[in-house]
């Protein structure tokens, strides 16, 4: 194993290839946004001129990409959407895309916007740093903005005090609720339906506009621009066919890389038969969109069986290399973010697979943990730092995303002479942030209600 890394090549994901969004914006064709005090309302894809501070504001959206080295004669770069301290996850790049969509919607109409996310934890924590942020560079008011983010209670420790909570008044703005109700999932329904039930409300009564904002094409049109960087830094090319790897829930990351590749492909800037394909890494908890590549069914029984090891105690199976040889748990979930079931985006991600070619592969914990002191001298000395303990890792899509690639070359899932690009999309631990304190908890839309409006 050469673990050799090369020197980062750095830019900004936004500002540096800010002409792309529109591009891509154009392409995904989003439908018109809906009215203002709906439960449709979304601010429209227009962004505000590069002033300095805008400029300023979207400082945080670095991206670098660097040789990891190479493993079984197959060589791994590494694309680190990490930089933000805020984060450490490439959320940042999408929020502070859709904040600066509410900036200039502010600016246009004079409407304030407050901004609803059901959330595993990820897209919240980088919504609340873009808010803080726009507050931070004098964009916005705070009255102007908000945000209101809902997460289930698996993933309290994943959310740090931040610019929001360190203020009285802005806290009371911006609430963090923990979901205690059923499935972590159903913060997506429960979010939705309190929108549609408080919107004109809202409106009405207080002057904003509720915005729920999962939406797909909030996502798709910053992640967009992973493929411009690419092909400004290091193209892909037919003579050296190329995978991406990325730990997915839904996988919107890899969705809008090939949104980018599409706005590339049709400027002209980057080649068809250049496209990677794409290797899809999940955990046991939920590992639908590999079941679906495969299978064509979200169905678990399509899993393999796993029978007990007595002399360690573990589970173990050898029927199917897609899937770990030994773990704890055949359902265990190694990280809560990763929480989706039975993705929408299934179908989308099996046909780009099919055309450019690709695979999956799930991963366990204990799988993680025998690959990690191999992973930490891969990173040591650089962009993101593993925690020497990885009981302090709160997120591990970046351990997940490696293990999964050595894990398919290993096994042969890679075919011969194609290199990896890691995706490189999240990775912290406990000593990298103040936990946040929760606001309040809350199980029914009328809950959420009363603690979205405590402060008016």
């Amino acid at each position: 194993m050469d673990s050799t890394a090369s020197m980062t090549t750095r830019r900004n994901l936004i500002v540096d290839y800010y002409d792309l969004i529109p591009a891509a914006v154009a392409r995904c064709a989003p439908p018109p946004a809906g009215a203002s005090g709906t439960p449709t309302f979304a601010p429209a894809f227009d962004l505000p001129a590069l002033t300095d501070n805008v400029r300023d504001f979207f400082a945080p959206a670095t991206v670098g990409w660097r040789r990891l080295g190479e493993y079984g004669g197959h060589p791994i770069q590494f694309l680190d959407l990490t930089g933000n301290p805020g984060t450490r996850t490439t959320k940042t790049f999408a929020s502070l895309v859709m904040v600066a969509r509410a900036v200039e919607h502010i600016r246009r109409t004079g409407e304030a916007i407050r901004i609803f996310t059901p959330t595993s934890a990820n897209k919240g924590i980088a919504l609340r740093d873009a808010v803080g942020r726009a507050i931070e560079v004098g964009l916005v008011k705070p009255d102007q903005l908000s945000v209101v983010v809902l997460a289930p209670a698996a993933t309290r420790h994943k959310f740090r005090h931040d610019r929001l909570a360190g203020d009285p008044a802005l806290r009371a703005a911006n609430p963090l609720l923990r979901y205690v109700g059923g499935a972590p999932e159903d913060v997506k329904a429960l979010g939705r339906a309190f929108v549609e039930k408080y919107a004109a409300e809202a409106y009405d009564r207080h002057g904003v506009n509720l915005w729920y904002s999962l939406d797909l094409r909030n996502y798709l049109v910053a992640d967009a621009a992973r493929a411009a960087f690419e092909a400004d830094v290091s193209p892909a090319s037919a003579a050296r066919p190329r995978w991406h790897a990325h730990s997915v829930s839904s996988a919107y990351g890899l969705l809008g890389y090939n949104l980018g590749r599409d706005v590339l492909e049709a400027a002209g800037q980057a080649r068809p038969t250049d496209r990677p394909g794409f290797l899809l890494v999940q955990h046991l908890g939920t590992a639908d969109m590999v079941l679906n590549l495969r299978y064509g069914s979200f169905s678990r029984a399509k899993m393999p069986a796993y029978r007990p090891d007595p002399a360690s105690g573990v589970s173990v199976q050898d029927a199917d290399p897609r899937f770990p040889a030994v773990t704890d748990d055949p359902a265990e979930v190694l990280d809560p973010t990763f929480y989706t079931h039975e993705p929408a985006t299934s179908p989308t991600m099996n046909e780009l697979i099919r055309r450019f070619g690709g695979d999956g592969i799930v991963v366990s914990r204990r799988e993680c943990l025998e690959r990690y002191p191999m992973l930490r001298e891969w990173f040591d000395g650089d962009s993101p730092r593993l925690p020497a303990d990885p009981d302090e890792l709160r997120e591990w899509s970046i351990v997940m995303g490696l293990t999964g690639v050595l894990n398919a070359i290993d096994r042969g899932l890679v075919p011969e002479g194609h290199e990896i690009v890691l995706h490189g999309s999240g990775c912290y631990g406990g000593s990298d942030f103040v936990p946040a304190e929760v606001d309040v908890e809350v199980s029914t839309v009328d809950d959420v209600a009363a603690a979205v409006w405590a402060g008016r």
